[in-house]
């Protein structure tokens, strides 16, 4: 299985599980696959890429052979989703440390601000195909 275009997302995290089916609803072409870091194939991926699947931290895009993170993930899955949400691209002129610490602070307090699930989001029979 190649990684590419898989993005691997927090599967207990209310937050991040809006982002996944918000990705999803801008990504008609499907450019996009997803893993929870806490299914065989998420845990596996981490761990032989070096991070952490016990607490996810940020979430991850593996595109073209290069594993992105926190902010500049975010910005990579932006540019591929339908409408105006390209732009966000423009976002790669303010400093990485920067708009790093800013992703940081979002998820530091993303389970108290929007909840934990106990346990990884189920996807639809329509969707199935597009989680790894």
């Amino acid at each position: 299985m190649t990684e590419n275009n898989v993005i691997i997302f927090d599967g207990v995290c209310n937050l991040c599980n809006w982002t996944v089916r918000f990705i999803i609803k801008r990504d008609p072409q499907a450019v996009f696959k997803f893993t929870a870091a806490q299914s065989t194939f998420g845990e596996a991926t981490l761990k032989r890429n070096g991070y952490s699947f016990e607490n996810p931290e940020s979430i991850l895009l593996f595109k073209d052979g290069e594993i992105l993170s926190k902010s500049s993930a975010a910005m990579a899955i932006a540019a591929e989703l339908s409408g105006l949400w390209k732009f966000l691209s423009v976002f790669r002129f303010v400093p990485k440390k920067l708009r790093d610490n800013i992703y940081d602070w979002v998820a530091r307090n993303r389970y108290g601000w929007f909840g934990k699930k106990d346990e990884c989001m189920i996807p639809t029979e329509e969707l199935k195909a597009r989680f790894l």
